[in-house]
Protein backbone atom coordinates (compact mmCIF):
# COMPACT_ATOMS: atom_id res chain seq x y z
CA UNK A 1 0.00 0.00 0.00
CA UNK A 2 1.29 3.67 -0.96
CA UNK A 3 0.50 6.47 1.73
CA UNK A 4 1.82 9.66 0.54
CA UNK A 5 3.59 12.22 3.31
CA UNK A 6 2.57 15.84 3.73
CA UNK A 7 0.52 17.49 0.52
CA UNK A 8 1.52 14.84 -1.57
CA UNK A 9 -1.36 12.61 -3.80
CA UNK A 10 -0.72 9.49 -5.43
CA UNK A 11 -2.30 8.53 -9.09
CA UNK A 12 -2.67 5.85 -11.16
CA UNK A 13 -1.99 6.39 -14.93
CA UNK A 14 -5.15 4.32 -16.48
CA UNK A 15 -4.34 2.01 -19.44
CA UNK A 16 -5.33 2.81 -22.89
CA UNK A 17 -8.40 0.76 -24.17
CA UNK A 18 -7.74 -2.38 -26.52
CA UNK A 19 -11.35 -3.61 -26.70
CA UNK A 20 -13.84 -1.43 -27.79
CA UNK A 21 -17.55 -1.90 -25.62
CA UNK A 22 -18.72 -4.64 -28.27
CA UNK A 23 -15.71 -6.25 -27.94
CA UNK A 24 -13.79 -5.65 -31.14
CA UNK A 25 -9.94 -5.38 -30.61
CA UNK A 26 -8.11 -2.18 -31.79
CA UNK A 27 -4.86 -2.44 -33.67
CA UNK A 28 -3.87 0.93 -32.25
CA UNK A 29 -5.39 1.26 -28.30
CA UNK A 30 -7.25 4.08 -27.62
CA UNK A 31 -4.84 6.87 -25.72
CA UNK A 32 -6.21 8.35 -22.44
CA UNK A 33 -5.18 12.15 -22.05
CA UNK A 34 -1.11 11.90 -20.62
CA UNK A 35 -2.02 13.81 -17.50
CA UNK A 36 -5.04 12.12 -16.74
CA UNK A 37 -5.05 9.64 -13.70
CA UNK A 38 -7.17 8.09 -10.54
CA UNK A 39 -6.39 9.66 -7.22
CA UNK A 40 -5.03 6.48 -5.52
CA UNK A 41 -4.13 8.08 -1.93
CA UNK A 42 -4.05 11.80 -0.49
CA UNK A 43 -1.64 13.03 1.91
CA UNK A 44 -2.78 13.78 4.86
CA UNK A 45 -1.39 17.76 4.66
CA UNK A 46 -3.96 18.06 1.70
CA UNK A 47 -6.28 20.97 1.70
CA UNK A 48 -8.43 20.11 -1.53
CA UNK A 49 -11.53 18.41 -1.97
CA UNK A 50 -9.08 15.14 -3.32
CA UNK A 51 -10.91 11.90 -2.56
CA UNK A 52 -9.47 8.34 -3.82
CA UNK A 53 -11.40 7.10 -7.19
CA UNK A 54 -11.83 10.39 -8.57
CA UNK A 55 -10.19 10.99 -12.53
CA UNK A 56 -7.91 13.87 -12.23
CA UNK A 57 -6.02 16.32 -15.03
CA UNK A 58 -2.69 17.69 -13.68
CA UNK A 59 -0.13 19.47 -15.01
CA UNK A 60 2.04 17.46 -17.60
CA UNK A 61 5.44 17.60 -16.77
CA UNK A 62 4.80 17.67 -12.90
CA UNK A 63 5.35 14.61 -10.05
CA UNK A 64 7.80 11.70 -10.06
CA UNK A 65 6.77 8.57 -12.15
CA UNK A 66 7.31 4.82 -10.91
CA UNK A 67 5.76 1.50 -11.64
CA UNK A 68 4.57 -1.67 -9.31
CA UNK A 69 4.55 -4.31 -11.62
CA UNK A 70 2.43 -3.54 -15.11
CA UNK A 71 0.81 -0.36 -13.04
CA UNK A 72 2.27 3.12 -13.43
CA UNK A 73 2.19 5.72 -11.16
CA UNK A 74 2.72 9.21 -10.42
CA UNK A 75 3.85 11.29 -6.82
CA UNK A 76 2.49 14.26 -7.36
CA UNK A 77 2.31 17.49 -4.95
CA UNK A 78 -1.63 18.69 -4.63
CA UNK A 79 -1.11 22.38 -5.86
CA UNK A 80 -0.06 20.38 -9.56
CA UNK A 81 -3.87 18.82 -9.87
CA UNK A 82 -5.76 21.00 -12.03
CA UNK A 83 -8.99 19.72 -12.14
CA UNK A 84 -11.88 16.61 -11.13
CA UNK A 85 -13.46 15.26 -13.97
CA UNK A 86 -17.38 14.58 -13.04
Amino acid sequence: MLKPLNSNVILKKEKAETTTASGIILTAPKEKANNQAKVIAVGPKCDSLLEVNQIVIFKEYSGTQFNIGEDEYIIINEKDILAIIE
